[in-house]
């Protein structure tokens, strides 16, 4: 028989092993990330069959991507705070079940309306799910290299499901677009599995920000519909004035809120930081363009283009596939110039990108299109990975979860909003292509100058 283990050798097999299945974890968060990052994107492709089945017009397939963005957005500020009240294992549990459920009233929707209500409710699950992801990793691996190596894994299912999604979309719709919600169930059941096998989470009190959380929902939530309603009834309309009126007084009761309240979602102070503000501009502008890219030559392609589902997908993959090649050749380029350059140079390539867009006649072949969007694709690990690692390292270790919440919630409403005064500019145009055309400069512009505010940032020494 063995002799028992001192404390100390207790607590040294307690940080080198996990309790429960580390490996459980990993699989469990990888997969939930994995759904998160393909709805987000799966279903654009899929909208015209939406319209075709189910009818509607521009404003609803504006509001069966927005209400999935707005409500991950909208919820990701506290759902820090909601994972550490519960736990990050209950909590992840939660939020998948909740997805999942939503996902399979997505797929069995009779209407619009409820497939509206679904995404609304889908995103809410998806903004539960994202922190305590990250939170079951490190829960999971105390070791940091072993932890680094599966956040690596983590980071990994992200950018083969945004490869992944608009190629999936278009297969699955050849069949039915209500697959490409369906899929989510055995992904779902999987994750649930696994994640029973993964060790029971510590809680704690945490202070909840209810006015801050509200007001946030409201001041989103008015903001896009009111930019969606614009579209179809213009700026005039009683409801287009109601909707940003209320948006407006909810970010006045949320800025206040946040300024005298105990204990902020957001504290003031986060944005004193230049680098913590410019981070968030780039965010929002990177999402812009990509979001907004993928809507609406989603609906060109198929639209006036005469393209299958399938074959829109595919336009897609080259820019979101090389993607997920550049993450280590990003780090190494950051070591060598910092990060300042990496960044300016990924959003600069991608204003250059959705300029030459804007400029290809109608008749320019589908190839054609795919290799010129490439940029905006890369944008993403060539920009976005050292902007969050700069982020981080702007700000005090207390508050890290708190800008990241922040950094991830601008980049989901840079989206919603592009998706929504996309789809107003092409509602207005009898021809799609002007209207894409003027979303795609707008979308230049607002890269162009995200890219201008980067310079403002302190080089950073070279590693030698």
């Amino acid at each position: 028989m063995s002799a028992p283990r001192t404390a100390s050798q207790r607590t040294a097999v307690d940080a080198a092993e996990p309790r429960g299945s580390a490996s459980a974890a990993l699989a469990a968060a990888v997969l939930g990330f994995f759904v998160i990052t393909l709805d987000a994107l799966v279903v654009n492709v899929a909208l015209p069959n939406v319209r075709d089945d189910l009818g509607g017009g521009m404003t609803g397939l504006q509001w069966v991507v927005d209400g999935y963005t707005l409500m991950f957005a909208a919820l990701l500020l506290s759902a820090g705070s909601f994972s550490d009240r519960i736990g990050a294992r209950r909590a992840f549990g939660t939020g998948l079940t909740v997805f999942v459920a939503a996902s399979a009233a997505c797929g069995l929707a009779p209407n619009l309306a409820v497939l509206v209500a679904a995404r609304l409710v889908q995103g809410a699950g998806a903004a539960m799910m994202m922190p305590s992801s990250l939170t079951l990793i490190r829960e999971a691996y105390p070791d940091p290299v072993k932890r680094g190596r599966a956040i690596a894994w983590w980071t990994i299912s992200g950018s083969v499901a945004a490869a992944a999604g608009p190629v999936a979309g278009g297969a699955l719709s050849l069949a039915s677009w209500r697959m490409i919600f369906f899929i989510n169930l055995p992904v779902g059941v999987v994750a649930l599995f696994l994640l029973a096998r993964a060790a029971c989470s510590p809680h704690r009190e945490v202070p909840f920000d209810r006015i801050g959380q509200i007001t946030a929902v409201v001041a989103m939530g008015g903001l896009t519909f009111g930019a969606i309603e614009a579209g179809a009834d213009g700026f005039g309309a009683p409801k287009v004035l109601v909707a940003l009126a209320a948006a407006a007084l909810a970010l006045a009761v949320f800025v206040a809120a946040q300024a005298r309240g105990k204990h902020p979602m957001v504290p003031p102070d986060l944005f004193r930081s230049r680098s913590m503000l410019i981070a968030s501009g780039s965010g929002f502008a990177f999402m812009a363009g990509l979001t907004g890219t993928v809507f609406v030559y989603s609906l060109y392609l198929q639209q006036e283009r005469g393209l299958s589902s399938l074959a829109a997908g595919l336009v897609f993959l080259p820019m979101t596939a090389l993607s997920a090649f550049l993450g280590v050749p990003t780090a190494r380029l950051t070591e060598r110039f910092g990060p300042r350059v990496p960044i300016v140079g990924g959003l600069f390539l991608m204003g250059v990108s959705l300029t030459v867009l804007t400029a290809l006649p109608a008749s320019a072949p589908a190839w054609l299109v795919a290799i010129v969007m490439i940029p905006v694709g890369i944008c993403g690990p060539l920009a976005m990975q050292p902007t969050t690692a700069l982020l981080l390292d702007s700000v005090p270790a207390h508050r890290a979860g708190v800008a990241s919440g922040v950094f991830n919630t601008s980049r989901q409403v840079g989206g919603a909003l592009a998706v929504a005064v996309f789809g107003a500019l092409l509602v207005h145009h009898t021809q799609l292509l002007h209207g894409l055309r003027e979303s795609l400069v707008i979308a230049a512009v607002v890269v162009f100058l995200a890219a201008a505010a980067n310079l403002l940032l302190e080089p950073t020494p070279r590693l030698k």
